[in-house]
C-alpha cells in the first residue's frame, strides 16, 4: 500500500527526470515506472484520491501532509496552474504517462496565467486551477439594481450557528452554508430584479456575520454582473460567505480592540487566512474554491498583502473578486477604530489603488454595477 508523501515525492522525481531524458530512455522509464506504482497503490482519502495545493501546504483529502510542509514542488506547479490533481480509480500506465508529459510541458514552460482556472482531464487524471472559468470576454448587459428593505436576521442567525459549528466540529456545515447563500440570492432577485440587501451591525462583536453576508451578497452580485453562470455565481456566494472564517480562531477582544495591534495581535489577525483555508478543507470537498478564496483574498495584484507567497503568482480570479467586495464592505461600516466612509469615498479609493492593489477590471466591473441603473445601496439594520 502507498501512501500519498511517497507518491508526491515520485511524481516530483519522475517530472525532474522527464526533463534530462528523452522518451524511451531507461531512466526516465524507471522513474515514471516508481511513480505509477505508488499512485496505483494509493488508498482514496474520503472517497477521493485528491491533492490540493495551497502554497504552504498540500492537502490530500482533508489532511494536511505535515512532511510536506513548504515542499519546493507545490509552488512550482501552482505556479504552472497546477492546484488541485484528481486520480480515478484506476488508470493505466500509458495514461498515467500521458499526463506526467502534460504536467512536465506545462512546469517547464513559463508561468501560466492561472486566471483562466482551466480545468483538464487527461485521461483519468483531472488537474488544473481550482474555481470558476475566467471571466467572460463578452460584458454582459447591465442588470438594473434596485434596494430591499429587509432584516436577513434567519440567514444572520443560521451564520452564527454555522460559526458555532466551526468552532466545535472544525469542519464546515456545507448544506446550511448553501441554504443561506440560496436565501440570499432569492432576496437578491425579488421582483425579478437584482438587490443587494448589506446589513449594519448594531454591535461591532457583530462585524464578522454581517460582513460575512454582506461579502456574499456583493460577489454574487459582481460575479452575476460579469456574465459568470449561475452555478459560477452560487459559488462565489459561498466562497464570500466563507472567506473570513478564520476569525472563529480570533479572540473577540482583539476582533473588536478600537487601537494599534500589539505585534501578537497583528500575528493572530495575520494568520486568518490560512486557518480559514484549513478549516475549509477538512470539511466538505465541494469547497475548493472558498479554500482558496479564504487563503487568498487578502493578497494585492502586486504581491503583498498576507500571507506572502515565496514566489510571485496570479491569485484565482474568485479571489481578486472577494478582494474588492470584502474591502468596499469594510470600507463603507464603522469601525471600532474609524467612523464608517461614504459610497463614493469607497468607491474612489478602489479606484485609486486599481492596478497596484486590485484587478482594474474587477473594479472597473464593480463601479459600473454599482452606478448603472441607478442604484441604490442601502444599508439595513439588523434587528436579531
Amino acid at each position: 500500500m502507498s501512501d500519498p508523501v511517497r507518491f508526491l515525492n515520485a511524481f516530483a522525481h519522475a517530472l525532474s527526470v522527464m526533463t534530462l531524458y528523452p522518451e524511451g530512455h531507461p531512466s526516465r522509464e524507471r522513474a515514471v515506472d516508481a511513480a505509477f506504482v505508488e499512485i496505483d497503490g494509493l488508498a482514496p482519502a474520503d472517497g477521493r484520491r485528491a491533492f490540493t495545493f495551497l502554497e504552504d501546504e498540500v492537502v490530500y483529502g482533508k489532511q494536511p501532509l505535515r512532511d510536506l510542509k513548504s515542499w519546493d514542488w507545490s509552488h512550482r506547479l501552482i505556479a504552472a496552474g497546477i492546484q488541485r490533481l484528481e486520480f480515478e480509480d484506476r488508470i493505466s500506465r500509458d495514461q498515467f504517462n500521458a499526463f506526467l508529459e502534460e504536467v512536465s510541458a506545462r512546469v517547464t514552460e513559463s508561468p501560466l496565467d492561472t486566471g483562466d482556472n482551466r480545468q483538464m482531464r487527461t485521461l483519468g487524471v483531472r488537474f488544473g486551477a481550482v474555481g470558476l472559468e475566467g471571466l467572460p470576454e463578452v460584458e454582459a448587459s447591465p442588470l438594473p439594481l434596485t434596494t430591499l428593505d429587509l432584516a436577513l436576521g434567519e440567514e444572520a442567525d443560521t451564520f452564527r450557528w454555522l460559526q458555532q459549528e466551526v468552532q466545535t466540529r472544525d469542519a464546515v456545515p456545507l448544506l446550511e452554508a448553501e441554504a443561506v447563500v440560496r436565501s440570499l440570492s432569492v432576496a437578491m432577485h425579488s421582483d425579478r430584479r437584482l438587490v443587494m440587501p448589506l446589513l449594519q451591525l448594531k454591535e461591532f462583536d457583530q462585524y464578522t456575520t454581517t460582513h460575512s453576508l454582506n461579502v456574499s451578497v456583493l460577489a454574487m452580485a459582481l460575479s452575476e454582473s460579469m456574465g459568470c453562470r449561475a452555478r459560477e455565481v452560487r459559488a462565489m456566494g459561498v466562497a464570500g460567505l466563507l472567506h473570513d472564517i478564520g476569525k472563529i480562531r480570533i479572540p473577540i477582544e482583539v476582533l473588536t480592540k478600537p487601537g494599534r495591534f500589539t505585534e501578537e495581535e497583528r500575528r493572530l489577525m495575520n494568520r486568518h487566512p490560512v486557518d480559514g483555508a484549513r478549516i475549509i478543507l477538512q470539511g466538505d470537498q465541494d469547497l475548493d474554491l472558498a479554500a482558496t478564496v479564504a487563503y487568498e483574498h487578502h493578497i494585492m495584484l502586486n504581491g503583498n498583502g498576507y500571507p506572502s507567497f515565496h514566489y510571485r503568482r496570479e491569485c484565482v480570479m474568485a479571489s481578486r473578486l472577494v478582494h474588492v467586495c470584502d474591502v468596499y464592505d469594510a470600507l463603507i461600516t464603522t469601525r471600532p477604530y474609524r467612523d464608517a466612509w461614504p459610497h463614493e469615498q469607497a468607491i474612489a479609493y478602489l479606484d485609486e489603488r486599481a492596478g497596484v492593489e486590485f484587478d482594474p477590471k474587477i473594479v472597473d466591473a464593480f463601479v459600473r454595477m454599482m452606478q448603472q441603473g441607478n442604484a441604490q445601496v442601502r444599508v439595513l439594520a439588523h434587528n436579531s
